[in-house]
């Protein structure tokens, strides 16, 4: 029972997840623009983080430490959020989040540049599977597409596991909740300048407002707490399995609430990347540690 409870939690993890790409749009439409949305959804999980860890009693960690914290936020965080918010305009919701899950493969392949990693076979197709699928999902003849969307949510991807490769060590000495406070609150003030710089657009119907709070505590505060809340069930290999909910609640509720609609073939290649990221969670042992959960929505480096 508590492990069948533990597969439902980061089920409705990664829905939280998922519906980041609605409540963005949503929040465009009202007349928010990309500093202000991200402004006052970094600032707003960031507080009620920081309350948390006030009756946690968590200190804030010190030195070289809170200055790595900070600075994944307000360089690493703002670029990746940044970009996959600008691609939210130029292409549907649904698409830019399965062009963000090729990012596993991208690791892998970081880590095999840079680390001199051996990968074994089994990562090799996955990170085969993900390219072909990205190739697949980047359909430029669909109506809505267009080549800087598709652009940007593939930069949006790259950047996300860069942030994924640079931020583990950093973030696991400090723990989730102090390390997810300190770069959100970073990423909410650096993109609090930008805002000021150009001026504040903020949503102006009721809707939009809700879309802002609904970025806040659904897809940051609630999904990251029941990401964690479910790993301590199931371990975090079934829990990488099972976050790929999020890019398929994504297209869901892109198709229900945005009438957006995927061609076949970007269906079959969101399929491939999908499966690639299976592929990658499987060839991990038990032990090693998961990158951040839930894409750009979860600052959660660890």
């Amino acid at each position: 029972m508590n492990r069948t409870a533990g597969f439902l939690i980061v089920a409705l993890s990664g829905a939280c997840f998922g519906a980041l790409g609605l409540f963005g749009r949503l929040a465009y439409a009202a007349g928010a623009d990309l500093p202000t949305l991200l402004f006052l959804r970094f600032t707003l999980a960031g507080a009620v983080l920081g309350v948390a860890m006030a009756v946690l009693r968590q200190p804030l960690p010190r030195g070289r430490l809170l200055v790595a914290l900070i600075l994944l936020g307000a360089v690493g965080y703002v670029s990746e959020a940044g970009v996959y918010f600008a691609a939210l305009r130029h292409a549907p919701a649904g698409l830019v989040a399965l062009l963000l899950y090729s990012f596993p493969a991208l690791v892998a392949l970081l880590q095999v540049v840079f680390f001199r990693e051996r990968l074994g076979r089994l990562k090799w197709v996955a990170i085969v599977l993900a390219l072909c699928g990205t190739g697949l999902t980047a359909d430029l003849r669909q109506g809505e597409v267009t080549p800087l969307g598709v652009f940007l949510g593939l930069v949006s991807a790259l950047l996300y596991a860069v942030y994924v490769v640079t931020s583990a060590r950093a973030a696991g000495r400090a723990g989730p909740l102090v390390s997810s406070t300190v770069i959100l609150t970073s990423a909410g003030l650096t993109f609090g300048v930008a805002m000021l710089a150009r001026g504040p657009s903020f949503p102006t119907t009721a809707l939009g407002w809700g879309a802002v709070v609904g970025l806040a505590l659904v897809s940051t505060v609630a999904a990251v707490f029941l990401f964690f809340l479910g790993m301590a069930r199931i371990g975090p290999v079934n829990t990488s399995l099972v976050s790929n909910m999020e890019p398929l609640t994504a297209v869901v509720l892109s198709a229900l609430f945005l009438d957006e609609r995927l061609s076949l073939r970007q269906v079959l290649g969101g399929a491939l990347i999908l499966t690639a990221a299976v592929l990658l969670a499987r060839s991990d042992t038990p032990g090693e540690k998961l990158p951040p959960p839930g894409g750009p929505g979860a600052a959660e480096p660890g």
